[in-house]
């Protein structure tokens, strides 16, 4: 191996490593050549000892800068999955409230955003969703906005209500429309003093009318107005939306803290915690890339990295490492909090991590397999014999791999076996003609009718892999595996007992949210049913552009007349009225 790295260019680029066919590993260099070569010192963690062992050859890719060298990574690893490298997807995605950039705006919460719209005024991110809607709500209540998605043409219950101006059958007095947009940007930059002044006077007005209950309603808002913007205050003049990243790593472990500070203040925090290999700075410059995928680009980023340069080309945002003032004492205040969070996780984070491999080692010894990498377990859900789906989930080197999760309906809704043997067909004749990646073990929920149905139709394909059941007991337990010949093993390893459950639970809690979804659109065509003209096609038609019945019922007259008759619409909009 050593000579091969010899060969290795001192150039910029990325480096993988192979275990077989399989890439472990990948990762970038500067210097492609030593950054290899480091990996072979004495001094390296156990972690990378042990992928050392696994490796059996090494590819390289060459590139002009280091840049180039980052975005070829960070796409070679969302390609290939390499089971050493840390992803750091992080799949959450924080609210904002967003102020729409309109003659007359909407105040909404948005998670996720279209990157390729240009968005209103965003405030935030909140701690959590609800947070962010009780703030819409009471701006939404206290300021007569525009309330409805797209405009109708007759005024809706928030004009009668005096919550909308009647912006679809009124003028629109700018002026005022200026004023309400004004006061509600300095709420939401934490200058709560117009919004307090509004509500007091509300209820001012309310006791002199004896409206005693809405005085009462308007206090309590008075209250929560009052929790809301009392939040840590940090001594930063700086007004814009910041982000500061810290990290701490020991025993192998990244911990990252983010702040988010709008209006000089922090308004959220997020935690991740990691495993980590090699280059520090390589994966929070990863992570960094990552969670940015998902969430909005703040005016600035303060993080600890040398090389600021090659994150600012490809975010396009501001990125710095201060070393004194306000702005160093919150990137120190991060880094503590990392620190403390890993110190306070990492006795819990290392067990588990021992007993997932135990558990996991335990199922490959039980089962007699020489490798076990990949696991897809199936399972059904069905309600009286309607709406029957299935659902596969995918674990990989020990991990829920969520991108390769697939839902599936099934034709038929008399035998649960035929649905099995239906999904099976369709999953690996797939995995045949498109060359996918095979599973080293296959598990069905159910015991040996359900293996066998299972087995029957991946012979059927000519599909060699091992088929086991989960079984459980009378009180709804998991308890067992069930081979292929019949045979039941119970599983009195703990750990080995921990990690089936986890996974059949996971598989079931996939398939009972697919099947809730189909079932509220099946409640929904039971509704459709009941209004004259929609036939079949036209049900699939609304079904496909709204989804849900209250997608229907926000929708107005003339969008619905634009992929149904309006005579049919106004129909169906008085029907979903009525209920």
């Amino acid at each position: 191996m050593l000579e091969k790295i010899k060969n290795i260019p001192a150039k910029p680029g990325c480096y993988l490593f192979k275990n077989n066919d399989q890439i472990i590993y990948v990762g970038k260099a500067k210097d492609l050549q030593k950054r290899v070569k480091s990996y072979w010192k004495k001094n390296v963690s156990l972690k990378i000892k042990k992928m050392l062992m696994e490796i059996t050859d090494i590819d390289y890719m060459i590139v002009t800068s280091e840049t180039e060298a980052l975005i070829l990574e960070l796409n070679l690893i969302k390609q290939y999955n390499p089971k050493y490298n840390v992803l750091m997807r992080d799949d959450k995605s924080y609210p904002y409230i967003e102020l729409t950039n309109e003659k007359i705006p909407l105040l909404q919460v948005v998670r996720r955003l279209d990157k390729r719209k240009k968005n209103g005024f965003l405030f935030g991110p909140y701690p959590n969703v609800e947070a962010a809607r009780e703030t819409v709500n009471l701006l939404n209540r206290l300021y007569p906005l525009r309330k409805c998605q797209k405009m109708p043409k007759k005024a809706c219950l928030y004009f009668y209500i005096d919550q909308c101006l009647g912006f679809c059958i009124n003028d629109i007095d700018e002026k005022k429309v200026k004023a309400m947009v004004r006061e509600i940007k300095q709420f939401l930059l934490n200058k709560p003093n117009k919004v307090k002044q509004r509500i007091k006077s509300m209820m001012a007005s309310a006791s002199a009318n004896l409206n005693y209950e809405q005085a009462e309603e308007l206090k309590k808002l008075l209250e929560y107005v009052k929790m809301t913007t009392e939040r840590q205050t940090v001594e930063i003049n700086d007004l814009r939306a910041i982000d500061v990243f810290g990290y701490f790593v020991s025993n192998d472990y990244m911990a990252i803290q983010i702040l988010f500070l709008r209006g000089g203040k922090i308004v959220a925090v997020h935690n991740q915690i990691f495993d980590v290999f090699g280059d520090y700075e390589n994966q929070l410059q990863q992570y960094i890339i990552n969670f940015y995928q998902k969430n909005p680009y703040p005016n600035e980023i303060i993080a600890p990295l040398q090389n600021r340069g090659v994150l600012r080309k490809i975010l396009g945002v501001l990125v710095k490492k201060p070393i004194k003032g306000a702005k160093q004492k919150l990137l120190v205040l991060a880094e503590k909090n990392a620190q403390e969070n890993l110190i306070n996780k990492i006795e819990y984070l290392t067990r588990k991590k021992a007993n997932l491999e135990q558990g996991w080692q335990a199922l490959r010894k039980t089962l007699s397999l020489k490798k076990l990498a990949r696991i897809e377990l199936f399972d059904n859900s069905t309600l009286f014999g309607e709406y029957s789906v299935s659902a596969m989930v995918v674990y990989e080197n020990m991990k829920p791999l969520k991108k390769e999760y697939r839902k599936f309906k099934v034709k038929n809704k008399a035998s649960d076996l035929l649905n099995l043997q239906e999904v099976i067909s369709r999953r690996y004749q797939r995995v045949l003609e498109e060359k996918l990646k095979k599973p080293d073990l296959i598990m069905v929920d159910g015991g040996k009718l359900q293996v066998k149905a299972a087995k029957k139709a991946l012979n059927n394909l000519h599909f060699h892999v091992l088929v086991v059941g989960i079984k459980k007991n009378k009180k709804h337990e998991t308890n067992m595996l069930v081979l292929e010949d019949g045979k039941e093993i119970f599983m009195t390893n703990k750990n080995l007992y921990n990690l089936v459950a986890n996974m059949q639970d996971e598989v079931h809690r996939f398939a009972i949210d697919y099947h809730r979804k189909i079932r509220s659109k099946g409640s929904l065509s039971s509704i459709l049913d009941e209004v004259a003209g929609l036939g079949l096609k036209r049900q699939k038609i609304l079904l496909d552009n709204y989804q849900t019945i209250n997608g229907i019922r926000e929708a107005s007259i003339e969008d619905l007349a634009k992929i149904i008759p309006k005579k049919i619409a106004i129909n169906l909009k008085e029907k979903l009225q009525r209920m």
